[in-house]
């Protein structure tokens, strides 16, 4: 009986035990991307439990081990990064209800399948060490599709082919040590290849490569690093003949001296910009040297020269070399003087520094017999004269003595540079100078206004009136009347002057002419220009007018009055002869023939 009890609750115990694991869910696992994957790639596996519960803990399990924790797990979702072909295996998971002590079934098992990405191989052009400045090529070379298939085991899938898409589809990176390059004027890449251009020391390093495309496999692995040796190219050394400092007008040899090597071609250059210099008059090349013909201060500044040859090493290094060229006296250009205005006189003189001078701005030793011009004498110095770039010759307005130009009656067209510099037959042969402007002005301008305006009358008062545009006001005014011939005007009781002003008083027809004037003062500017020409009109007076035409009618009137009286006085002598004659022949006659005479005069009385 006891037995028999024992044995049903065991079997009643294993019956819930199995009602139980059947209720139990069974998540399902899931792979992205689809599997095979390739070593590099990021996979996810999602454990997905069909339950009306959301508290569940996932475990994670490979080869029925839990997962490490070099895997990244967010919930129900395995992630890993950068996979690696020991990362292929079986996966499961399960899910767990702590609170509850209740957990899912595991999920079946999916093999997860690491293949190995396309190997990279990265190439050097030239064999490494390399020299500095020279070209070089790094070539990343990714393993064909159908050895990379062959190599695991792969079946032909066009999803996969990268040759289907041409080569070309592979996008490169590029790495030195461990920061992957940016492609920039010295480095610049063009499809597989990446190019460094005058490489230096500091591209020495650890170089590698790997290709990236948008299909899968998305990534080749990193090729093999290559290390980059660069070395120094042969240098070089650069000589001087003489010794610098040389001076203007020498003859300077430079020699480059190469350290190793043979079959060198020489180049020359010059300046901090390194201009290649080409031969010409000045510059002659034989083979290691470099020859300047008349050295100038132009010429001075760092030399360097390199060598350059068909086989490896193809060039050379050099060390610079600075050439001093010392300068020569300079000449000191004064003009007097100072602001030079329109008809003046110039002078301007030469001087040039003393030898002990420029011996001492040139940090030379004393040397009499080839330097010293005082033991010349001055004079020995030879002028040469220049107005912008045109050497001046002697002529009436310049004229030269010693170290003087002497320009006469300056004029507008006087106005430029003027330099000028010495001349001798010793060293040093020439002086030089720094150019002068010389600005030549306008003398102030005049301006004479008329009071009343013209044209003016017999007998007005006239004002003439000098304005000199000037700050000064110590002038003294001169007037003039006249064309070409012009007179000087002096004071009278008619004309008068008062500081600017010229008064013509009672002025007449003799006054009508051309007037100007000028200023005149003791410092400088001493004069003005001259005004221009004004024209003064002079006409006869209303009044006058007036006076002349009664003092004509008033003439007329007396000269017909005494024509008229002497034309009555001859009537009446006349008629007083006749009358004498007729009392000479007989009385009755003569009171007869004396009535109709007497007649007229009666009968012009009431006239």
């Amino acid at each position: 009986m006891g037995s028999s009890a024992l044995s049903l609750t065991l079997l009643l115990m294993s019956l819930i035990l199995a009602g139980l694991t059947q209720d139990l869910p069974r998540p399902t696992l899931t792979v992205t991307p689809d599997s095979p994957v390739f070593t590099g790639e990021t996979v996810i596996l999602k454990c997905v439990i069909n339950s009306d519960h959301s508290d569940w803990r996932y475990v994670w399990y490979k080869d029925h081990t839990e997962v490490s924790e070099r895997h990244t797990v967010n919930r129900n979702t395995l992630t890993i990064e950068r996979s690696k072909t020991s990362d292929a295996g079986q996966y499961t998971c399960r899910g767990h209800i702590d609170r509850r002590s209740v957990s899912s079934q595991s999920s079946f098992a999916v093999y997860l399948s690491v293949k190995d990405s396309p190997r990279s191989t990265l190439t050097v052009t030239p064999n490494s060490p390399v020299f500095t400045g020279e070209r070089v090529h790094l070539k990343c070379v990714i393993e064909s599709h159908s050895d990379w298939r062959w190599r695991n085991g792969l079946k032909y899938d066009r999803r996969y082919d990268w040759t289907n898409y041409q080569t070309y589809e592979w996008r490169y990176e590029w790495y030195k040590g461990s920061v992957m390059l940016q492609t920039s004027e010295h480095y610049t890449v063009y499809r597989d290849t990446l190019t460094i251009r005058g490489a230096t020391e500091s591209d020495q390093d650890q170089f590698w490569c790997r290709g990236q495309r948008d299909e899968r496999p998305n990534s080749s692995q990193l090729s093999s690093a290559v290390y980059l040796s660069v070395k120094d190219l042969p240098r070089s050394t650069l000589t001087v003949t003489p010794d610098s400092p040389v001076f203007t007008g020498e003859r300077v040899d430079l020699k480059c001296v190469i350290e190793s090597y043979s079959n060198w071609r020489y180049e020359w250059y010059k300046g901090r910009d390194s201009v290649m210099l080409q031969t010409s008059e000045r510059y002659t090349v034989n083979r290691d040297t470099l020859t300047i013909r008349g050295a100038t201060e132009s010429d001075a500044g760092q030399f360097w020269c390199r060598g350059q040859r068909d086989g490896r090493p193809k060039s050379s290094q050099s060390s610079s070399v600075s050439l001093t060229v010392k300068d020569l006296p300079t000449s000191t250009l004064t003009v007097t003087p100072n602001s030079v205005f329109t008809g003046e006189r110039v002078s301007l003189t030469c001087v040039i520094e003393s030898y002990s001078n420029w011996r001492q701005r040139n940090g030379l030793t004393y040397d009499r017999r080839r330097y010293d011009w005082t033991y010349y004498q001055t004079y020995e110095w030879r002028y040469e004269w220049y107005k912008g770039s045109v050497m001046l010759q002697t002529s009436e307005r310049y004229t030269v003595y010693r170290d003087t130009l002497t320009i006469r009656r300056a004029t507008e067209s006087d106005q430029d540079q003027f330099w000028c510099r010495g001349q001798r037959d010793e060293r040093p042969n020439s002086s030089k100078s720094s150019s002068v402007y010389l600005r030549v002005k306008d003398l102030p301008t005049s301006t004479l206004t008329v009071t009343p305006d013209s044209p003016v009358f017999t007998g007005e008062t006239v004002n003439l009136t000098c304005v000199i545009n000037s700050n000064h006001s110590d002038w003294r005014y001169e007037w003039y009347k006249g064309g070409n011939n012009s007179v000087m005007l002096q004071t009278s009781e008619r004309y008068t002057v008062n500081r600017d002003t010229l008064t013509i008083r009672g002025v007449n027809e003799s006054d009508q002419d051309q007037f100007w004037c000028r200023g005149q003062r003791d410092e400088r500017p001493n004069s003005s220009q001259e005004s221009e020409r004004i024209n003064l009109s002079v006409n006869v007076s209303a009044a006058s007018s007036s006076l002349l035409v009664t003092g004509v009618v008033v003439g007329l009137s007396v000269c017909l009055l005494f024509f008229l009286s002497l034309l009555l006085m001859w009537r009446y002598k006349k008629n007083k002869d006749q009358q004498r004659n007729i009392n000479q022949t007989s009385v009755p006659n003569q009171s007869a023939q004396s009535q109709p005479e007497n007649f007229p005069l009666q009968s012009g009385q009431p006239q």
